[in-house]
């Protein structure tokens, strides 16, 4: 069992949780304080949390308090609501939008990053969780605390951090008077990618755009699969291609990356996304779809670059920018041309109050993948 060291912190009143799960590890929950007015609601993903619930499976509700979740080697502090469904516990922690974005940047940055690189991430993330807090309409939580949405993590930010969020405060990227889809991605190398060939949809402040990822360790890469691995992650997604004897690239999206795979199998010829394959495969396993191929040997090798789908901002390619005199406002015109830069209108985030206010205890959940 870890042990914990607890903060000597005197709170309201005095309530221990102690959550033992199937592995017998051993989370502590601390509550004290009261909610806030306008936060944001966070599914945990993290260790032993790692599942998003189903769509209309069924939930119960076991605690709702305000305080302090700790869960492996992070902290979680706001409003903590504990659901039990036939999967096991989820957790859902109501924050403050600001802390939020903290949170968010120390965990999809670097504390070593320079100013200009960390507001326009700030600016971004606030962005995307104003987008979500208004289209999450019947359910529980607003997006997650993993790569599914963005990485999100409570303990203490540095004071580079918080000076990015406080510079930034309330700042979004708007477009026709409504939060854009801030999509953003580690590395891009060369050029970013059309929204529609990954998410299918076409956004006027989303286009393609050169961009340079020397900064970035994912700037090449290689990995290989063996013939089994791919085969067994294939069948997990529904795919039975039987053995296979052979892969080959289909198509290429407008920027050059793969769009689409043909896995020659015992079974037959079978076409796969290369979007497809990230999730199968997993996101770190095949860090994009900027690769090539071969295959011999029942084994396949990937050269590649980027890390992400490659979708909007490029996280890497925006530090270089500030290193070399960019301004987040810049930065931010860059990737997302014809945004703007506004204040976050108290309006839209009571309307996102609202959706969550209006909700009947309990209900199932659905949640789409953004990256």
């Amino acid at each position: 069992m870890r042990e914990v060291i607890m903060s000597r912190r005197p709170f309201s009143f005095s309530f221990l949780l102690f959550l033992f799960l199937s592995s017998f590890s051993l989370f502590f929950v601390f509550f004290s304080g009261a909610a806030r007015a306008q936060d944001i609601k966070v599914l945990i993903l993290d260790g032993q949390f790692n599942r998003v619930p189903a769509a209309g499976e069924k939930l119960r509700l076991l605690d709702d308090t305000a305080g302090k979740l700790l869960v492996g080697d992070r902290s979680y502090t706001g409003r903590i609501e504990v659901w039990r469904g036939e999967g096991g516990l989820y957790l859902i922690d109501s924050v403050d939008i600001e802390d939020y974005i903290r949170g968010v940047v120390k965990s999809e940055t670097g504390s070593d990053w320079a100013m200009e690189a960390l507001k326009a991430q700030a600016v971004i993330s606030r962005t995307y969780a104003a987008y979500k807090l208004l289209h999450s309409p019947g359910m529980k939580y607003d997006l997650t605390s993993s790569v599914l949405d963005q990485v999100y993590g409570c303990d203490a930010p540095d004071g580079n951090v918080c000076k990015a969020v406080d510079e930034t405060r309330g700042q979004i990227l708007v477009y026709d008077g409504k939060p854009i889809e801030a999509f953003f991605h580690s590395t891009s190398c060369g050029e970013t990618e059309d929204p529609y060939e990954v998410f299918g949809t076409h956004l006027p402040y989303l286009k393609p755009v050169k961009v340079n990822c020397g900064l970035s360790p994912y700037s090449e890469w290689d990995r290989q699969f063996s013939a089994g691995r791919l085969q067994a992650a294939l069948k997990s997604g529904g795919i039975d291609t039987g053995p296979i004897t052979g892969v080959r690239i289909k198509s290429h999206t407008c920027t050059g990356r793969v769009r689409d795979l043909l896995i020659e199998g015992k079974n037959g010829v079978f076409k796969l996304k290369a979007t497809d394959a990230r999730k199968l495969l997993g996101w770190r396993a095949l860090p994009s779809t900027d690769f090539t191929l071969s295959f011999n040997d029942g084994f396949l090798d990937l050269e590649g670059r980027g890390y992400g789908h490659g979708v909007g901002l490029s996280q890497w390619s925006a530090l270089q920018m500030a290193r070399q005199g960019e301004t987040y406002r810049q930065i931010l015109a860059y990737f997302y041309p014809g945004a703007r830069l506004e204040q976050w209108g108290a309006e839209i985030a009571s309307a996102g109050q609202a959706q969550h206010a209006g909700q009947a205890q309990p209900a199932g959940l659905t949640h789409t993948a953004r990256k």
